[in-house]
């Protein structure tokens, strides 16, 4: 890292313990000089962010800084999943996790797939976005992505074996995602069979992953794990169709200082954790977040296909992540 995200590391860690950082103590962490302090913290203002001077030449960070940047990303990993953490090993393997951040981009997974042609063997990549110009959902659809109101990630899983039910990652992923929420906001969402997290009988979050595979073998090597996750509510942004069912973490009035940055943190480390849990729990535990089950649904052989559809009772999920009805 260079000299200003170093800076912003600190301040972000010091911000948590609600302490000032001096900037003789900033250089020597960062083994510049003074001046060079200066120049880092006079260009990290200039990007947006509101870095408060006291009157004793301590930095502090302030709270309103809802910017998404990698300095902020490990900053928030190395301070709550220490890699020395003797009860969790697995933390360790978090501190590699790689991050690109953008504030507008054409779509998080569009660009993952680029890093993967390049490089067909990329884990624990992640690309955030506060903005998407293209962002994209299953089946084809537009997946609506404001600035400002939500954040915007894709993650890149390849594991040691082929990929052979991509339905379990994106099952899995939504556990993940309903997991960080709860974390960082102590509310409890639930999860629309199979990718869809709703919150107060409202969609906050869709998923949709992609499998990246190896022509030679005809076998899917990679994963790309796109998540959306509206986190304040911006009913002005989305189109009439999507207004009466898009939902937000929490609304403008409601008071956090749960920044955009660690959500994606979050969501992020607990969608590498779960990836490597044991298949059982995990789908015990999407089953009883699921609000399908018991319900009457309607059916649809063939999408779109109004003429092939009927009514069932969903009663299971199974191992492969399929919905069970009757």
């Amino acid at each position: 890292m260079n000299t200003k995200e170093l800076v912003l590391e600190a301040l972000s860690q010091a911000k948590q313990n609600r302490t000032a950082v001096s900037g003789e103590e900033l250089a020597k962490k960062c083994q510049v000089s003074r001046a060079a302090i200066w120049k880092a913290v006079d260009s990290l203002r200039k990007e947006g962010f509101t870095i408060q001077g006291t009157t004793n030449g301590g930095y502090i960070l302030e709270e309103n800084n809802d910017i998404v940047s990698p300095a902020l990303f490990y900053s928030y990993i190395k301070n709550n999943y220490p890699a020395n953490d003797t009860h969790d090993a697995s933390h360790k393997d978090l501190h590699n996790i790689k991050v690109e951040c953008f504030k507008e981009i054409d779509s998080t997974n569009l660009y993952a797939k680029k890093l993967l042609a390049a490089t067909p063997r990329l884990d624990k990549t992640v690309i955030i976005a506060e903005h998407q110009t293209a962002g994209r959902g299953r089946l084809g659809r537009t997946f609506y992505s404001p600035a400002k109101t939500g954040i915007y990630l894709s993650a890149i899983y390849s594991p040691a074996n082929p990929i052979t039910n991509p339905a379990k990652i994106t099952a899995f992923s939504a556990v993940a995602v309903c997991r960080a929420i709860k974390k960082l906001y102590g509310i409890e969402t639930k999860i629309k069979w199979i990718n869809d997290i709703f919150y107060n009988d409202k969609k906050i979050c869709g998923i949709l992953t992609e499998g990246f595979t190896n022509f030679e073998t005809s076998l899917i090597e990679s994963a790309i794990i796109g998540i959306g996750i509206n986190i304040e509510e911006n009913n002005e942004a989305f189109p009439e169709d999507v207004k009466k069912i898009a939902g937000a973490i929490f609304s403008k009035s409601t008071d956090t200082h749960i920044t955009r940055c660690e959500l994606a943190a979050e969501v992020s480390v607990q969608l590498y954790k779960i990836l490597e849990e044991p298949s059982e729990s995990v789908f015990e535990e999407y089953k009883q977040l699921s609000f399908l089950l018991g319900k009457t649904l309607t059916v649809y052989p063939v999408i779109g296909d109004e003429k092939s559809s009927y009514k069932a009772k969903a009663i299971d999920i199974d191992e492969n992540a399929c919905l069970v009805v009757e």
